[in-house]
């Protein structure tokens, strides 16, 4: 299996809505770090599994809608707490949706939150 990642970070607000959610229930940024890993068991007629410069072009466009937003503003999030877990599975659908997956079999995004804690969302494509 081959694998490809693309790096890039993304600053956006939120704010928790779970019961207690301690100072997280107050407004705060995080500048979070972006993976995105597609795997595939082929490559194509040029060695390879994916342009890269593609990729990075899909994650830098899917990361502007949430670049310097509050994520519980955003249509994704209504009626749902803005977790790491979600905006991995958001982040992860839309660039799915603008990528040129060809040969590609699953996608995963992994986003970190901070130094310690990360999340990560995985689809077959």
């Amino acid at each position: 299996m081959y694998r490809v990642s693309v790096r890039r970070e993304v600053i956006a607000q939120h704010y928790l809505t779970v019961p207690n959610p301690g100072p997280e229930g107050e407004l705060h940024s995080h500048a979070f770090l972006v993976e995105v890993e597609l795997s595939g068991s082929e490559l194509n007629e040029f060695g390879y599994l994916v342009d890269i410069d593609d990729v990075k072009a899909a994650l830098d466009g899917t990361l502007d809608r949430y670049r310097d937003e509050t994520m519980n503003d955003l249509p994704e999030f209504e009626g749902k707490n803005p977790s790491v877990e979600r905006f991995a599975r958001f982040v992860c659908e839309r660039f799915v949706d603008a990528a040129t997956l060809d040969g590609t079999e699953r996608v995963s995004v992994q986003i970190w939150e901070d130094d310690t804690a990360s999340a990560t969302y995985e689809t077959t494509v």
